[in-house]
C-alpha cells in the first residue's frame, strides 16, 4: 500500500487552528504538524512546499524562541 501525503490536512490544520486564532505557531501546534508530515516516516514534496508556506507566514520575532529554535531545526532536518 503506498503512503498518501498529509499536505492537505497539514494545510487545512494550519488555517483552521494556527492562523485563525493569532497567526502564529505555538509548541503544540508545531509538535502537531510535524508528526501529520511524519505519520508516514518521510517528509514529501508536497509536505515541504505545504510547511514552506506555512513557517514564511509566520513572523518569527514573535515566536516563543524554542519554538523558532524547533522550526529551523526541521527546516533542516527534512530540506523544507
Amino acid at each position: 500500500m503506498a503512503a498518501e501525503s498529509r499536505a492537505d490536512d497539514i494545510s487545512r490544520y494550519s488555517f483552521l487552528v494556527m492562523f485563525a486564532n493569532d497567526e502564529l505557531i505555538d509548541a503544540g501546534e508545531l509538535a502537531f504538524i510535524e508528526r501529520l508530515a511524519l505519520s508516514d516516516g518521510i517528509v514529501d514534496e508536497a509536505e515541504r512546499e505545504v510547511l514552506r508556506g506555512i513557517f514564511a507566514r509566520v513572523d518569527t520575532a514573535r515566536l516563543a524562541p524554542a519554538v523558532r529554535d524547533e522550526i529551523d531545526t526541521f527546516r533542516a532536518r527534512y530540506g523544507i
